[in-house]
C-alpha cells in the first residue's frame, strides 16, 4: 500500500507536466512597441536643427557686431536685392510671420534703416525702402553670414554642395505639395478638424 502510495506521489508531478492547465497554456498577447520618429532618418528633425541652430548663432553674432538680431539681417537680405519689399513679400519669400515683419519693419525704422511709404500702386500695401545707413549695415553683416556659410559647407566639395543646394531647391519648391498633403491627411482622419481649419482660413485676411 506505500508503495502505491508512492508511486502516485512520484506519477502526480509527471501528469502535471504532461497535461498542463488551461490556465498556463494559454499565450499572453503580444506587447506592441510604441510607434516613434526615428531621428537619425526623419529629415524635418535635421532640417530644423540644423536652421535653429544656425539661427541663434547667427543672431547672437549680429546682436554682438551690429546689434540686430536675425529677423532684421534677414529683411536686410531681400532689401538689399530689391531695393523696396513690402512685408507680405519678406512673409512669403522667408516663411516669417506676417505680424513679425511689420514690427521688424518698424523697429527698423526707428534706427534708420528704412523708410515707409504707401504702394504707388496698391494704396493700402506698406513699402520698405532701404537707406544708405540700412546699406551700410547689410555690407557690414554680409561678411559674418559668408563665413558662417564656408564653415558650414566646408564638410563638402564643389560637387557636393551643388548637389545639396539643389536638393534643397527641389524640396523647397514641394513645400506647398507637402500642405496639401497634411491637409488630405487630417481631412481623411481628423474630418472636424479640418472643417475647423477650413472655417478659420475663410476669415483670413490676405492682403
Amino acid at each position: 500500500m506505500e508503495q502505491l502510495e508512492a508511486s502516485d506521489r512520484v506519477a502526480s508531478p509527471q501528469r502535471a507536466t504532461t497535461m498542463p492547465s488551461t490556465r498556463t497554456s494559454r499565450s499572453k498577447p503580444a506587447e506592441t512597441t510604441p510607434q516613434v520618429v526615428d531621428l537619425e532618418h526623419y529629415v524635418p528633425a535635421f532640417l530644423t536643427w540644423i536652421a535653429n541652430k544656425l539661427s541663434r548663432g547667427a543672431s547672437q553674432h549680429y546682436l554682438s557686431v551690429a546689434d540686430v538680431g536675425i529677423e532684421t539681417w534677414r529683411c536686410l537680405v531681400l532689401l538689399a536685392i530689391e531695393g523696396s519689399i513690402s512685408a507680405q513679400q519678406v512673409s512669403k519669400v522667408v516663411g516669417m510671420d506676417k505680424a513679425s515683419v511689420s514690427r521688424c519693419f518698424k523697429s527698423m525704422q526707428a534706427k534708420g534703416l528704412i523708410t515707409l511709404g504707401l504702394d504707388a500702386a496698391d494704396g493700402r500695401v506698406r513699402i520698405a525702402t532701404l537707406t544708405k545707413q540700412g546699406r551700410k549695415l547689410h555690407d557690414q553683416i554680409l561678411g559674418i553670414a559668408l563665413e558662417r556659410e564656408r564653415a558650414l559647407l566646408s564638410v563638402l566639395n564643389a560637387e557636393e554642395r551643388d548637389t545639396l543646394i539643389s536638393l534643397l531647391s527641389r524640396l523647397h519648391e514641394n513645400l506647398p505639395e507637402v500642405d496639401a498633403a497634411t491637409e488630405r491627411y487630417i481631412a481623411a482622419r481628423f474630418p472636424k478638424a479640418a472643417s475647423g481649419s477650413r472655417a478659420r482660413s475663410g476669415g483670413d485676411d490676405h492682403e
